[in-house]
């Protein structure tokens, strides 16, 4: 059946659609409000959570009171590092004195060779064309001085019977006197080319060992041309760059006590032969000359060497453990405990003595200074530094030795500290 509409019954519908409107804007804000009210609590609940996580306390490092080291004098031998590649003390390149071809090479390297011995032979024979030649001029010289020198006697009786004048006598004796001027001349000249015959055969200048040969045979060489390398190892030398202000305690004829790469158990013993005397330009290091018997062959030239060179005592040098100084960027320096705080300290380190353990201190530190003489992972300037007495009486001067790898530095991290 058809019903037609009446307005108050539109109103009625429209009311009611009105309402659902409003109930769903309600649910959509609450749950809005839920969203954002839960999102603030998981942010508060992660803020918190990294709030935990960082750190509320310094980081402090404690050290034990043997671990603390007082910089002040310590009697300390001093021992001067020395390193170097040894090298023969007698050695040559022997070079050729003529030009020509090679004929023949005697020896190879390793090979010993006496003195005097034949290493290389050049091609003599234009040596040898150029010796006859002049030894003929030699002969045709000396006819000419024996004729020169009738003449003169001839005349010079022909002078005393007055057959002839004073100046013709002089003319004919000029004569021979020229004849045996030239043939003087001749005969050094015949001596120049005998020299050469025989510098054709190129000899060691020493008994030693060949080193290296330059040329073969049937190159040709020119004069002062390098042939063959020769060394005598019986006699070694190793230079060496001493500090400027080690140099006053270092004297001619001390020992010198080394190792040489390849000989681990073996140590070499030589002494200083020379002291240059000037430093090397850039540097503040004097080289040293230390020379030792090889008469076993066992070192050759270019093996390098480190030793210590003992030298004169001192006494009354301020001094810290080799451990406490740290070497960084070519700077040196050491953490001083002051008022419980570890500070950087740069210093100008001396000579060390590696059998007590100690170094130097020339500069940087005032003395009876607290210097931390252990490892410390982190350890920074500014750090929080605490000493816990270990029952021993705090220290009055620098350990004799750096203390053992055990003994490190250990951080706690305190709240109420």
């Amino acid at each position: 059946m058809f019903k037609q509409s009446t307005p108050s019954s539109s109103r009625s519908t429209a009311i009611a659609g009105n309402n659902r409107s409003g109930w769903v804007k309600v649910t959509l804000g609450a749950l809005v409000l839920a969203l954002a009210g839960g999102s603030l609590a998981y942010w508060k609940i992660s803020s918190a959570k990294k709030d935990e996580k960082k750190p509320n306390a310094e980081k402090i490092f404690e050290f034990a009171s043997n671990d603390i080291a007082l910089l002040g004098p310590r009697n300390m031998g001093l021992v001067i590092p020395i390193s170097g590649s040894l090298r023969p003390v007698t050695q040559a390149m022997v070079k050729s004195k003529v030009s020509g071809e090679v004929a023949q090479v005697r020896v190879r390297e390793g090979e010993h060779v006496t003195a005097g011995q034949v290493l290389v032979s050049i091609d003599t024979a234009d040596l040898k064309a150029r010796h006859d030649s002049q030894m003929a001029m030699v002969a045709e010289s000396r006819a000419k001085l024996d004729l020169a020198k009738k003449n003169e006697e001839s005349n010079r009786q022909l002078l005393s019977k007055n057959f002839i004048s004073q100046t013709a006598f002089d003319s004919v004796a000029n004569s021979a006197q020229v004849s045996e001027a030239n043939y003087k001349s001749m005969v050094a000249q015949a001596a120049i080319t005998e020299r050469a015959l025989a510098d054709a055969q190129i000899r060691a200048p020493f008994a030693g060992i060949v080193a290296k040969r330059v040329v073969n045979i049937g190159e040709k060489v020119t004069a002062d041309a390098p042939v063959i390398h020769v060394v005598d190892l019986n006699r070694m030398e190793l230079e060496a760059p001493v500090p400027v202000s080690d140099i006053p305690s270092v004297k001619v004829g001390q020992e010198i006590a080394f190792k040489v790469d390849g000989f681990a158990d073996r140590v070499f013993k030589g002494k200083v032969e020379r002291v240059n005397p000037a430093a090397e330009a850039g540097s503040r290091s004097i080289s040293i000359f230390v020379t030792l018997a090889n008469a076993d062959g066992a070192l050759k030239g270019g093996m390098f060497a480190n030793g210590t060179l003992a030298a004169a005592s001192r006494s009354a040098v301020n001094a810290v453990p080799i451990a406490a100084v740290i070497n960084e960027g070519g700077q040196s320096f050491v953490f001083a405990v002051s008022n419980g705080k570890a500070e950087r300290k740069p210093i100008t380190p001396g000579s060390q003595s590696v059998e007590l353990g100690l170094i130097e201190v020339r500069d940087g530190l005032p003395a009876g200074a607290q210097v931390i003489a252990v490892k410390a992972d982190g350890l920074k300037h500014g750090s929080s530094v605490v000493v816990r007495d270990t029952g021993s009486a705090a220290p009055s001067a620098p350990a004799a030795l750096p203390p053992p790898a055990s003994s490190q530095a250990t951080s706690t991290a305190s709240a109420g500290k």
